[in-house]
């Protein structure tokens, strides 16, 4: 058995002490046992209780580390008890004599009892204040709740001060004072309302909860208020409307070319107690287009303090025409607040600036115009003149690729070429003059997709003639036909013009092969597929080309996988009263499919129903295809003779025998616009619209228009960007 190298005497294994009496000491004798020099130390350890709980000293030591002793020889502490290691406490305690040494790393330990009487020793009051954040509202109540705990057996009285916070706040004082006996609890409160003011700023306040008593030390709490924010940001703009120039004495009127700026006020007011920081944004209501116009505002980024008002000012900077009706600026102008967690009031100002031309001209355009309009409108530059081109209705229209030409043809028996710029231009004329004229009516002109430098034109008769769009010839390339008499309704190209479909009014859809049009052209179709409907339209979708979409008499709506020879009925939803088929009155009379997403059609009958569908289900695998929308009446109930998609199937265009031309805005998942659910209407025609076809710029849809007295018209509309599924790249 090890035996211990500190030796541990106590003369006194018992000690009555009364707290703040003199007599509170006993002596601890400790020898050096080990065969080397040492130094000892000596803790008092109070049974069952933990020692990191007790906050002040409650006994002395002295000395505090004994010198280094030889072995064998001994030092003595003298331990003096100070207070009751539990406040309050009188009676029987135990207490543990540790003895210790750094150098010889071992300890030794004794059991002294105490016999606490009550004495005048110093006794701590329990203190809870909260520990957590208190959130207040200004001019709110919020009680600061604490709970005072007095654990000795002395009647005492307490004093509790909050500390830290304004006087103002506290109505009911900082200050509160009562009695408290022995091992009672009082639970109070100090009532808080901060106000709504400078003072009162939204941010985190520190204070503290103070208490003090008769019989005991002090003691405080730290605690935290948040004041939270309140009130509210209003921003206005004065005045609401300004001109440019800006209205001048009469001693300047030889600076009339100047354009001054159109000078707004804004007033940004910030009745909250939040500090904040400003800034604001110009946007033009009717177009995102910023370069014709510049603005600037001083000073940007401001700081507007709590309950104050800051002005700034807002400079809007636009060039005049010379000579040019007066321009107009429609504005929204934002305020961006920095923290947003009060309310805001009218953060969107709408503001207008009326733009003057230097020099306005109106009784010399008046009498220019008096001159001009009769020679224009008998003119080739009026799109309207008495005297169109076509002398029987139009059929067909097209644009090419780059929306720079088109085409069209007529029951006149002739296709023309015309300037899409001329439609909107007045002094360009728009009228290019014949590709060329057959022996037939033309039903139907299609460009060739490569290089859009060759035109099919299908005629009354059945023939199929192919046309250099740039009329070098004066002829036909080629001619083919199948069967006379079995006039075409509709042609479509392959991606690659390879390929040629023609749609019949005996239902025969036919596919030509072109690959050797200049050397060999066609005289039979590769392939023919017959369908008990008169075929009236026909689109090519699918990613591959390898499925046609025909619609035509009874309302019937069908794809042909033209490279397996399989066809798909779509359940058309106007059927009349029976099941497979509509009546024999009932056409479906135009279809288009979008260029991008080739698997969008669009359809349109004569019964004036309109539908998008979506096929990539259904030419991929056997599950049914889907409609995305339709609707009745698309055209007051009047037939619908002609649908356009554009590219990426955003817009589409329509026509019919209402006279209308209807623009339909579309959302990415092919439904029309909820803010444009009746579509748009571009232009009532004096006569019935026949054909339409789109076309979109970096900026506008441009629609070709093609009526019944053998009329060729474009319009021009912005397009709505952000509206569907057009989105400004």
């Amino acid at each position: 058995m090890t035996v211990n190298q500190i030796g541990l005497e106590m003369p006194q294994k018992e000690l009555n002490l009364k707290i703040g009496s003199e007599k509170n000491s006993f002596p601890v004798v400790v020898i050096n046992d080990s065969n080397q020099f040492a130094s000892f130390q000596i803790d008092i350890i109070p049974s069952g209780i933990d020692i990191q709980d007790i906050n002040y000293e409650w006994f002395t030591v002295s000395p505090d580390v004994s010198v280094k002793i030889p072995p064998g020889d001994l030092v003595e502490f003298v331990v003096s008890i100070v207070e009751t290691p539990i406040s309050g406490f009188t009676g029987i305690m135990n207490i543990t004599v540790r003895v210790f040494s750094i150098e010889l790393r071992e300890e030794n330990r004794a059991v002294m009892r105490i016999i606490l009487e009550e004495g005048a020793g110093r006794s701590h009051l329990d203190l809870d204040a909260p520990f957590y954040k208190i959130q207040a509202t200004p001019l709110e109540d919020i009680e600061i709740p604490i709970l005072i705990g007095n654990p000795s057996k002395q009647n005492t009285n307490v004093t509790l001060t909050c500390h830290g916070l304004p006087d103002s706040w506290l109505p009911k004082g900082n200050i509160q004072q009562f009695p408290l006996k022995p091992g009672a609890k009082f639970k109070t409160t100090f009532l808080c309302n901060p106000p709504f003011d400078h003072e009162a700023i939204s941010q985190l306040y520190n204070f503290t909860i103070a208490v003090s008593h008769t019989n005991g030390s002090p003691s405080e709490s730290q605690c935290t208020l948040e004041v939270l924010p309140k009130g509210s940001l209003e921003f206005l703009c004065s005045p609401k409307k300004q001109i440019i120039p800006s209205n001048r004495s009469w001693t300047s009127w030889w600076k009339f070319w100047q354009s001054s700026p159109a000078i707004f006020t804004l007033i940004a007011d910030n009745a909250s107690n939040l500090p904040q920081k400003i800034d604001f944004e110009v946007e033009n209501v009717l177009t995102s287009d910023y370069s014709d116009f510049s603005f600037e505002i001083s000073p940007n980024d401001a700081n507007v303090e709590p309950f104050s008002k800051t002005e700034l000012v807002l400079e809007i900077n636009k060039s005049r025409s010379w000579f040019a009706k007066v321009q107009k600026l429609y504005l929204f102008v934002k305020a961006n607040w920095q923290d947003p967690r009060v309310n805001t009031i009218d953060e969107i100002q709408a503001i207008e600036v009326v733009v003057k031309p230097i020099i306005p001209m109106i009784l010399v355009m008046i009498l220019t115009l008096l001159m001009l309009i009769p020679t224009w409108w008998l003119s080739w530059l009026n799109p309207n003149n008495p005297f169109p081109p076509h002398k029987g209705a139009v059929t067909s229209v097209q644009f090419d690729g780059t929306g720079t030409y088109g085409i069209s043809s007529s029951n006149d028996r002739t296709m023309r070429k015309w300037d899409v710029d001329g439609f909107y231009l007045p002094w360009v004329n728009q009228d290019l003059g014949a590709i060329g004229e057959a022996q037939k009516a033309i039903r139907v002109a299609r460009f060739r997709p490569v290089n859009n430098d060759l035109v099919a034109a299908g005629l009354e008769n059945g023939e199929i003639q192919i046309w250099n769009v740039h009329n070098i010839d004066k002829s036909p390339i080629a001619t083919f036909s199948n069967q006379s008499d079995d006039r075409v309704f509709d042609l479509a190209y392959t991606l690659d013009s390879r390929t040629l479909f023609s749609g019949h009014g005996s239902g025969t859809v036919l596919r030509w092969d072109l690959q050797n049009l200049f050397t060999n052209p066609p005289t039979q179709p590769i392939q023919i597929k017959k369908f008990d409907f008169a075929v009236t339209s026909i689109a090519l979708v699918g990613k591959d080309d390898s499925t046609l979409a025909i619609a035509g008499r009874y309302n019937q709506l069908v794809l042909w996988n033209w490279v397996k020879d399989t066809v798909k009925v779509i359940p058309y939803p106007k059927l009349g009263k029976q099941e497979e088929k509509g009546g024999q009155d009932d056409y479906i009379q135009s279809i288009s499919a979008t260029d991008r997403k080739r698997s969008l059609l669009a359809t349109g009958d004569n019964q004036g129903y309109m539908a998008v569908w979506d096929l990539k289900t259904c030419i991929q695998s056997n599950r049914p295809c889907e409609m995305l929308d339709g609707w009745e009446n698309a055209h007051h109930g009047k037939p619908v003779r002609s649908v356009a998609f554009s590219d990426e199937g955003c817009y589409l265009a329509s026509g019919g025998d209402d006279k209308e031309v209807k623009l339909w805005m579309l959302t990415g998942n092919g439904k029309r616009v909820s803010s444009f659910i009746n579509g748009k209407t571009l232009e009532v025609r004096p006569s019935n619209v026949t054909a339409v076809d789109i076309h979109l710029t970096n900026k506008d849809v441009l629609t070709m228009i093609g009526t019944a007295i053998g009329r060729v018209v474009g319009q021009q509309s912005e397009r709505l960007f952000n509206l569907g599924c057009d989105v400004n790249q």
